[in-house]
Protein backbone atom coordinates (compact mmCIF):
# COMPACT_ATOMS: atom_id res chain seq x y z
CA UNK A 1 0.00 0.00 0.00
CA UNK A 2 2.85 2.33 0.89
CA UNK A 3 4.56 1.67 -2.45
CA UNK A 4 1.43 2.57 -4.44
CA UNK A 5 0.98 5.77 -2.44
CA UNK A 6 4.54 6.79 -3.22
CA UNK A 7 4.00 5.98 -6.90
CA UNK A 8 0.84 8.12 -6.95
CA UNK A 9 2.70 11.04 -5.37
CA UNK A 10 5.53 10.77 -7.89
CA UNK A 11 3.16 10.71 -10.84
CA UNK A 12 1.34 13.76 -9.42
CA UNK A 13 4.62 15.66 -9.09
CA UNK A 14 5.55 14.70 -12.65
CA UNK A 15 2.23 16.02 -13.90
CA UNK A 16 2.80 19.30 -12.08
CA UNK A 17 6.23 19.57 -13.63
CA UNK A 18 4.83 18.86 -17.08
CA UNK A 19 2.11 21.48 -16.70
CA UNK A 20 4.66 24.13 -15.85
CA UNK A 21 6.97 23.37 -18.78
CA UNK A 22 5.72 24.23 -22.28
CA UNK A 23 8.97 24.62 -24.21
CA UNK A 24 11.72 22.02 -23.94
CA UNK A 25 14.83 23.69 -22.55
CA UNK A 26 17.26 21.73 -24.76
CA UNK A 27 15.31 22.58 -27.91
CA UNK A 28 15.13 26.23 -26.87
CA UNK A 29 18.90 26.27 -26.35
CA UNK A 30 19.59 24.78 -29.79
CA UNK A 31 17.21 27.24 -31.43
CA UNK A 32 18.78 30.23 -29.64
CA UNK A 33 22.25 29.03 -30.66
CA UNK A 34 21.39 29.53 -34.33
CA UNK A 35 20.86 33.27 -33.86
CA UNK A 36 24.52 34.42 -33.99
CA UNK A 37 25.01 32.52 -37.27
CA UNK A 38 21.94 34.21 -38.76
CA UNK A 39 22.94 37.69 -37.55
CA UNK A 40 26.70 38.08 -37.87
CA UNK A 41 28.32 40.99 -36.08
CA UNK A 42 25.22 42.08 -34.14
CA UNK A 43 24.09 42.29 -30.54
CA UNK A 44 21.18 39.87 -29.95
CA UNK A 45 18.62 40.05 -27.16
CA UNK A 46 16.02 37.29 -26.84
CA UNK A 47 12.61 38.71 -25.95
CA UNK A 48 10.28 35.69 -26.06
CA UNK A 49 10.41 31.90 -26.36
CA UNK A 50 7.18 30.01 -27.10
CA UNK A 51 5.90 26.88 -28.85
CA UNK A 52 5.82 27.19 -32.62
CA UNK A 53 2.81 26.85 -34.92
CA UNK A 54 3.54 23.18 -35.76
CA UNK A 55 4.26 20.14 -33.59
CA UNK A 56 7.84 19.89 -32.32
CA UNK A 57 8.60 23.53 -33.17
CA UNK A 58 9.93 26.39 -31.06
CA UNK A 59 9.54 30.09 -31.85
CA UNK A 60 12.21 32.49 -30.60
CA UNK A 61 11.59 36.22 -30.89
CA UNK A 62 14.57 38.56 -30.52
CA UNK A 63 15.93 41.99 -31.30
CA UNK A 64 19.04 42.77 -33.34
CA UNK A 65 21.20 45.84 -32.75
CA UNK A 66 23.63 46.89 -35.48
CA UNK A 67 26.00 49.85 -35.09
CA UNK A 68 24.40 52.99 -36.48
CA UNK A 69 21.09 51.28 -37.31
CA UNK A 70 17.73 51.15 -35.53
CA UNK A 71 16.73 48.17 -33.44
CA UNK A 72 15.30 45.35 -35.57
CA UNK A 73 12.68 42.85 -34.38
CA UNK A 74 13.14 39.34 -35.74
CA UNK A 75 12.06 35.78 -35.05
CA UNK A 76 13.09 32.24 -35.91
CA UNK A 77 11.08 29.00 -35.87
CA UNK A 78 12.97 25.76 -35.33
CA UNK A 79 11.57 22.29 -35.98
CA UNK A 80 12.98 19.21 -34.28
CA UNK A 81 12.94 15.49 -35.07
CA UNK A 82 11.26 14.38 -31.82
CA UNK A 83 10.18 15.51 -28.38
CA UNK A 84 9.88 14.38 -24.77
CA UNK A 85 12.21 11.50 -23.87
CA UNK A 86 13.18 10.67 -27.47
CA UNK A 87 16.92 10.59 -28.13
CA UNK A 88 16.65 12.84 -31.23
CA UNK A 89 14.59 15.56 -29.62
CA UNK A 90 17.45 18.08 -29.99
CA UNK A 91 18.08 17.20 -33.67
CA UNK A 92 17.23 20.31 -35.70
CA UNK A 93 15.47 19.32 -38.96
CA UNK A 94 14.01 22.64 -40.10
CA UNK A 95 14.52 26.38 -39.61
CA UNK A 96 12.54 29.36 -40.83
CA UNK A 97 12.91 33.11 -40.34
CA UNK A 98 10.53 35.94 -41.15
CA UNK A 99 12.20 36.09 -44.56
CA UNK A 100 12.42 32.52 -45.81
CA UNK A 101 12.79 28.82 -45.05
CA UNK A 102 16.39 27.67 -44.73
CA UNK A 103 17.29 25.16 -47.45
CA UNK A 104 18.40 21.65 -46.61
CA UNK A 105 21.99 22.29 -47.70
CA UNK A 106 22.26 25.48 -45.64
CA UNK A 107 20.73 23.73 -42.63
CA UNK A 108 23.29 20.93 -42.92
CA UNK A 109 26.16 23.44 -43.08
CA UNK A 110 24.74 25.33 -40.10
CA UNK A 111 24.57 22.17 -38.00
CA UNK A 112 27.83 20.62 -39.17
CA UNK A 113 30.10 23.65 -39.02
CA UNK A 114 28.51 25.78 -36.32
CA UNK A 115 25.98 24.15 -33.97
CA UNK A 116 28.09 21.03 -33.45
CA UNK A 117 31.22 23.03 -32.56
CA UNK A 118 32.28 24.52 -29.21
CA UNK A 119 31.83 27.98 -30.72
CA UNK A 120 28.21 27.19 -31.52
CA UNK A 121 27.50 25.98 -27.99
CA UNK A 122 29.19 29.05 -26.52
CA UNK A 123 27.32 31.34 -28.91
CA UNK A 124 23.97 30.88 -27.17
CA UNK A 125 22.77 34.45 -26.46
CA UNK A 126 20.81 33.27 -23.42
CA UNK A 127 17.17 33.34 -22.50
CA UNK A 128 14.73 36.15 -21.98
CA UNK A 129 16.13 38.83 -19.63
CA UNK A 130 14.36 38.58 -16.30
CA UNK A 131 12.89 41.73 -14.83
CA UNK A 132 11.41 42.26 -11.42
CA UNK A 133 13.34 39.51 -9.60
CA UNK A 134 14.85 40.18 -6.21
CA UNK A 135 18.22 41.96 -6.25
CA UNK A 136 20.84 40.47 -3.91
CA UNK A 137 24.48 41.06 -3.15
CA UNK A 138 26.89 38.83 -5.11
CA UNK A 139 27.92 36.89 -1.99
CA UNK A 140 24.35 36.13 -0.90
CA UNK A 141 23.26 35.29 -4.45
CA UNK A 142 26.14 32.84 -4.89
CA UNK A 143 25.45 31.16 -1.54
CA UNK A 144 21.73 30.91 -2.32
CA UNK A 145 22.47 29.31 -5.69
CA UNK A 146 24.72 26.73 -4.05
CA UNK A 147 22.02 25.85 -1.52
CA UNK A 148 19.48 25.39 -4.32
CA UNK A 149 21.94 23.20 -6.24
CA UNK A 150 22.33 20.97 -3.17
CA UNK A 151 18.63 20.11 -2.92
CA UNK A 152 18.53 17.14 -5.36
CA UNK A 153 21.75 15.66 -4.01
CA UNK A 154 20.45 15.99 -0.47
CA UNK A 155 17.25 14.14 -1.40
CA UNK A 156 19.25 11.32 -3.00
CA UNK A 157 21.54 10.86 0.01
CA UNK A 158 18.66 11.09 2.47
CA UNK A 159 16.59 8.36 0.80
CA UNK A 160 19.57 6.06 0.33
CA UNK A 161 20.73 6.49 3.93
CA UNK A 162 17.22 5.59 5.16
CA UNK A 163 17.66 2.16 3.55
CA UNK A 164 20.69 1.50 5.76
CA UNK A 165 18.85 2.75 8.84
CA UNK A 166 15.80 0.53 8.28
CA UNK A 167 17.81 -2.69 8.02
CA UNK A 168 20.38 -1.89 10.69
CA UNK A 169 17.78 -0.63 13.15
CA UNK A 170 15.93 -3.95 12.97
CA UNK A 171 18.74 -6.50 12.55
CA UNK A 172 21.87 -4.72 13.76
CA UNK A 173 23.49 -5.57 10.42
CA UNK A 174 24.64 -3.41 7.53
CA UNK A 175 23.73 -4.25 3.95
CA UNK A 176 26.51 -2.89 1.76
CA UNK A 177 24.58 -3.56 -1.45
CA UNK A 178 22.21 -0.60 -1.27
CA UNK A 179 24.35 1.48 -3.62
CA UNK A 180 24.02 -1.26 -6.24
CA UNK A 181 20.27 -1.47 -5.55
CA UNK A 182 20.15 2.24 -6.40
CA UNK A 183 21.84 1.32 -9.69
CA UNK A 184 19.18 -1.38 -10.20
CA UNK A 185 16.53 1.29 -9.69
CA UNK A 186 18.28 3.56 -12.17
CA UNK A 187 18.41 0.79 -14.79
CA UNK A 188 14.71 0.02 -14.19
CA UNK A 189 13.88 3.71 -14.66
CA UNK A 190 15.60 3.75 -18.04
CA UNK A 191 13.89 0.47 -18.97
CA UNK A 192 10.47 1.86 -18.06
CA UNK A 193 11.05 5.02 -20.09
CA UNK A 194 12.36 2.93 -23.01
CA UNK A 195 9.28 0.71 -22.91
CA UNK A 196 7.08 3.81 -23.09
CA UNK A 197 8.97 5.05 -26.16
CA UNK A 198 9.59 1.77 -28.00
CA UNK A 199 6.79 -0.50 -26.83
CA UNK A 200 4.01 2.09 -26.56
CA UNK A 201 5.40 4.74 -28.98
CA UNK A 202 4.85 7.40 -26.31
CA UNK A 203 7.57 10.02 -25.81
CA UNK A 204 5.76 11.98 -23.09
CA UNK A 205 8.05 12.48 -20.07
CA UNK A 206 5.06 12.06 -17.76
CA UNK A 207 4.24 8.58 -19.06
CA UNK A 208 7.91 7.58 -19.21
CA UNK A 209 8.53 8.76 -15.66
CA UNK A 210 5.37 7.04 -14.38
CA UNK A 211 6.40 3.70 -15.91
CA UNK A 212 9.92 4.26 -14.63
CA UNK A 213 8.61 4.74 -11.09
CA UNK A 214 6.63 1.51 -11.19
CA UNK A 215 9.54 -0.44 -12.73
CA UNK A 216 11.99 1.01 -10.20
CA UNK A 217 9.95 0.18 -7.11
CA UNK A 218 9.23 -3.35 -8.33
CA UNK A 219 12.75 -4.21 -9.51
CA UNK A 220 14.64 -2.78 -6.54
CA UNK A 221 12.26 -4.27 -3.96
CA UNK A 222 12.41 -7.70 -5.61
CA UNK A 223 16.20 -7.75 -5.90
CA UNK A 224 16.62 -6.37 -2.40
CA UNK A 225 14.23 -8.83 -0.75
CA UNK A 226 15.77 -11.88 -2.42
CA UNK A 227 19.36 -10.78 -1.92
CA UNK A 228 18.80 -9.51 1.61
CA UNK A 229 17.01 -12.69 2.65
CA UNK A 230 19.98 -14.87 1.68
CA UNK A 231 22.68 -12.52 3.01
CA UNK A 232 20.98 -11.34 6.21
CA UNK A 233 18.00 -13.57 6.93
CA UNK A 234 19.75 -16.89 6.28
CA UNK A 235 23.21 -16.00 7.64
CA UNK A 236 22.55 -16.56 11.33
CA UNK A 237 25.56 -15.96 13.50
CA UNK A 238 26.30 -14.15 16.73
CA UNK A 239 28.91 -12.15 14.84
CA UNK A 240 27.79 -9.67 12.21
CA UNK A 241 30.91 -10.18 10.08
CA UNK A 242 29.66 -13.18 8.03
CA UNK A 243 26.52 -11.27 7.06
CA UNK A 244 28.58 -8.16 6.23
CA UNK A 245 30.86 -10.19 3.98
CA UNK A 246 27.82 -11.78 2.32
CA UNK A 247 26.40 -8.34 1.48
CA UNK A 248 29.76 -7.44 -0.08
CA UNK A 249 29.33 -10.48 -2.29
CA UNK A 250 25.77 -9.39 -3.10
CA UNK A 251 27.09 -5.95 -4.04
CA UNK A 252 29.65 -7.43 -6.43
CA UNK A 253 27.05 -9.80 -7.86
CA UNK A 254 24.59 -6.97 -8.57
CA UNK A 255 27.34 -4.86 -10.13
CA UNK A 256 28.37 -7.63 -12.52
CA UNK A 257 24.74 -8.56 -13.12
CA UNK A 258 23.98 -4.98 -14.22
CA UNK A 259 27.06 -4.93 -16.43
CA UNK A 260 25.87 -8.01 -18.28
CA UNK A 261 22.21 -6.98 -18.49
CA UNK A 262 22.57 -3.34 -19.53
CA UNK A 263 26.12 -3.50 -20.99
CA UNK A 264 29.04 -1.40 -19.72
CA UNK A 265 27.78 1.60 -21.71
CA UNK A 266 25.61 3.90 -19.62
CA UNK A 267 22.27 4.71 -21.25
CA UNK A 268 21.44 8.39 -20.75
CA UNK A 269 17.98 9.90 -20.75
CA UNK A 270 17.66 13.32 -22.42
CA UNK A 271 17.10 16.23 -20.03
CA UNK A 272 13.49 17.02 -19.20
CA UNK A 273 11.95 20.07 -17.54
CA UNK A 274 15.39 21.69 -17.40
CA UNK A 275 14.59 25.35 -18.12
CA UNK A 276 15.84 27.74 -15.44
CA UNK A 277 13.26 29.41 -13.20
CA UNK A 278 14.68 32.79 -12.08
CA UNK A 279 14.45 33.56 -8.37
CA UNK A 280 16.90 36.41 -7.76
CA UNK A 281 19.88 38.11 -9.31
CA UNK A 282 23.09 39.97 -8.56
CA UNK A 283 23.93 42.01 -11.63
CA UNK A 284 24.34 39.55 -14.50
CA UNK A 285 24.39 36.55 -12.14
CA UNK A 286 20.94 34.93 -12.05
CA UNK A 287 19.88 32.68 -9.18
CA UNK A 288 17.68 29.98 -10.67
CA UNK A 289 16.19 26.55 -10.12
CA UNK A 290 14.97 24.04 -12.69
CA UNK A 291 11.57 22.32 -12.55
CA UNK A 292 13.21 18.89 -12.47
CA UNK A 293 15.20 19.94 -9.39
CA UNK A 294 11.94 20.97 -7.75
CA UNK A 295 10.36 17.63 -8.67
CA UNK A 296 13.37 15.66 -7.41
CA UNK A 297 13.39 17.55 -4.14
CA UNK A 298 9.62 17.20 -3.84
CA UNK A 299 9.85 13.44 -4.34
CA UNK A 300 12.48 13.23 -1.63
CA UNK A 301 10.44 15.37 0.77
CA UNK A 302 7.18 13.49 0.18
CA UNK A 303 8.91 10.12 0.57
CA UNK A 304 10.64 11.25 3.77
CA UNK A 305 7.36 12.43 5.29
CA UNK A 306 5.67 9.18 4.26
CA UNK A 307 8.44 7.14 5.84
CA UNK A 308 8.25 9.07 9.11
CA UNK A 309 4.49 8.58 9.16
CA UNK A 310 4.89 4.89 8.34
CA UNK A 311 7.29 4.32 11.21
CA UNK A 312 5.18 6.32 13.66
CA UNK A 313 1.53 5.55 12.97
CA UNK A 314 1.17 2.17 11.24
CA UNK A 315 1.19 -1.44 12.47
CA UNK A 316 4.37 -2.06 10.49
CA UNK A 317 6.12 0.86 12.19
CA UNK A 318 5.06 -0.29 15.64
CA UNK A 319 6.21 -3.84 14.91
CA UNK A 320 9.54 -2.54 13.58
CA UNK A 321 10.15 -0.39 16.64
CA UNK A 322 9.15 -3.20 19.01
CA UNK A 323 11.46 -5.68 17.30
CA UNK A 324 14.31 -3.16 17.23
CA UNK A 325 13.93 -2.55 20.98
CA UNK A 326 13.59 -6.21 22.06
CA UNK A 327 13.30 -8.94 19.46
CA UNK A 328 12.34 -11.69 21.93
CA UNK A 329 9.65 -9.65 23.61
CA UNK A 330 8.25 -8.64 20.22
CA UNK A 331 8.07 -12.31 19.18
CA UNK A 332 6.17 -13.13 22.39
CA UNK A 333 3.62 -10.48 21.47
CA UNK A 334 3.04 -11.97 18.03
CA UNK A 335 5.51 -10.17 15.75
CA UNK A 336 6.50 -12.49 12.89
CA UNK A 337 10.20 -11.85 12.47
CA UNK A 338 10.43 -13.41 8.97
CA UNK A 339 7.58 -11.37 7.53
CA UNK A 340 8.85 -8.23 9.25
CA UNK A 341 12.35 -8.80 7.84
CA UNK A 342 11.04 -9.29 4.29
CA UNK A 343 8.85 -6.19 4.58
CA UNK A 344 11.80 -4.17 5.88
CA UNK A 345 14.11 -5.42 3.14
CA UNK A 346 11.48 -4.62 0.51
CA UNK A 347 10.83 -1.14 1.88
CA UNK A 348 14.54 -0.34 2.28
CA UNK A 349 15.36 -1.64 -1.20
CA UNK A 350 12.48 0.27 -2.80
CA UNK A 351 13.72 3.43 -1.09
CA UNK A 352 17.25 2.78 -2.39
CA UNK A 353 15.86 2.17 -5.88
CA UNK A 354 13.90 5.40 -5.67
CA UNK A 355 17.15 7.26 -5.02
CA UNK A 356 18.45 5.70 -8.24
CA UNK A 357 15.42 7.06 -10.07
CA UNK A 358 16.18 10.53 -8.71
CA UNK A 359 19.76 10.22 -9.98
CA UNK A 360 18.53 9.36 -13.48
CA UNK A 361 15.92 12.12 -13.79
CA UNK A 362 18.26 14.71 -12.27
CA UNK A 363 21.60 13.82 -13.87
CA UNK A 364 20.60 11.66 -16.85
CA UNK A 365 21.95 8.21 -15.97
CA UNK A 366 23.89 5.94 -13.62
CA UNK A 367 26.37 3.29 -14.74
CA UNK A 368 26.48 -0.28 -13.51
CA UNK A 369 29.29 0.60 -11.06
CA UNK A 370 28.12 4.13 -10.26
CA UNK A 371 26.02 3.13 -7.26
CA UNK A 372 29.04 2.23 -5.13
CA UNK A 373 30.08 5.83 -4.48
CA UNK A 374 26.53 6.90 -3.71
CA UNK A 375 26.07 3.95 -1.37
CA UNK A 376 29.31 4.68 0.48
CA UNK A 377 28.42 8.33 1.07
CA UNK A 378 24.87 7.42 2.07
CA UNK A 379 26.31 4.99 4.64
CA UNK A 380 28.41 7.85 6.00
CA UNK A 381 25.25 9.96 6.18
CA UNK A 382 23.42 7.20 8.05
CA UNK A 383 26.27 6.87 10.57
CA UNK A 384 26.50 10.62 11.11
CA UNK A 385 22.76 10.91 11.57
CA UNK A 386 22.55 7.88 13.84
CA UNK A 387 22.42 4.55 12.03
CA UNK A 388 19.28 2.69 13.03
CA UNK A 389 17.28 5.93 13.30
CA UNK A 390 15.11 6.86 10.30
CA UNK A 391 14.92 10.59 11.27
CA UNK A 392 18.66 10.49 11.94
CA UNK A 393 19.35 9.03 8.51
CA UNK A 394 17.31 11.79 6.87
CA UNK A 395 19.19 14.40 8.89
CA UNK A 396 22.52 12.79 7.99
CA UNK A 397 21.64 12.86 4.29
CA UNK A 398 20.83 16.55 4.59
CA UNK A 399 24.14 17.18 6.37
CA UNK A 400 26.26 15.28 3.84
CA UNK A 401 24.51 16.86 0.84
CA UNK A 402 25.03 20.37 2.20
CA UNK A 403 28.60 19.59 3.22
CA UNK A 404 29.56 18.39 -0.26
CA UNK A 405 27.93 21.31 -2.03
CA UNK A 406 29.35 24.03 0.21
CA UNK A 407 32.81 22.48 0.21
CA UNK A 408 32.77 22.31 -3.60
CA UNK A 409 31.65 25.95 -3.78
CA UNK A 410 34.23 27.51 -1.47
CA UNK A 411 37.11 25.03 -0.99
CA UNK A 412 39.29 22.83 -3.22
CA UNK A 413 36.98 20.20 -4.69
CA UNK A 414 39.74 17.58 -4.92
CA UNK A 415 39.89 17.48 -1.10
CA UNK A 416 36.13 17.17 -0.61
CA UNK A 417 35.91 13.41 -0.15
CA UNK A 418 38.92 13.38 2.16
CA UNK A 419 37.24 16.02 4.32
CA UNK A 420 34.00 13.98 4.39
CA UNK A 421 35.81 10.83 5.54
CA UNK A 422 37.68 12.88 8.13
CA UNK A 423 34.34 14.20 9.42
CA UNK A 424 33.16 10.59 9.75
CA UNK A 425 36.22 9.76 11.85
CA UNK A 426 35.48 12.73 14.12
CA UNK A 427 31.89 11.56 14.61
CA UNK A 428 32.99 8.00 15.36
CA UNK A 429 35.39 9.27 18.01
CA UNK A 430 33.29 11.90 19.77
CA UNK A 431 29.71 10.81 19.01
CA UNK A 432 29.66 7.24 17.72
CA UNK A 433 25.88 7.10 18.04
CA UNK A 434 25.44 9.93 15.55
CA UNK A 435 23.24 13.01 15.79
CA UNK A 436 20.00 11.22 16.71
CA UNK A 437 21.30 7.76 17.58
CA UNK A 438 22.58 6.28 20.81
CA UNK A 439 24.34 8.67 23.16
CA UNK A 440 26.50 5.97 24.72
CA UNK A 441 30.16 6.90 24.16
CA UNK A 442 30.98 3.24 23.53
CA UNK A 443 30.73 2.47 19.83
CA UNK A 444 28.12 -0.08 18.85
CA UNK A 445 29.21 -3.36 17.34
CA UNK A 446 28.99 -3.33 13.55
Amino acid sequence: MFTWRIAACLIGLALLGGCGSRVDAEQARVCRSTLPALNLGTHITVTRIAPGPLPRTVRVEYTVKRPGRPLLDRFVICQFAAEGLAARKADLIGLATEYNLLSGANLYLLKRYYLDTPEGVAGDPGGVPEAGVLELSPEIAYSLQQLLVSLPRTAIYALLSVAYALVFGMTGRINLAFGELAAVGAAATVAGAAFAMIGLSITSPVVGLALGVLATLFASALHGMVGGYFTIGRVRSASTQPSLIATVGLSLFLMEYLRLVQSPVTVWLPPIWAEALPLARAGDFLVSLTPISLITTGIGLVTALKLLWLMKATPYGRAWRAYADDARAAALFGVDSKKLLLATLGLASATAGLSGLLIVVQYGGLGFAGGFQYGLKALIAAIIGGIGSVPGALLGGLAVGLFETLWSAYLPIEARDIALYAALVVFLIFRPGGLLGLRDPTPRTV
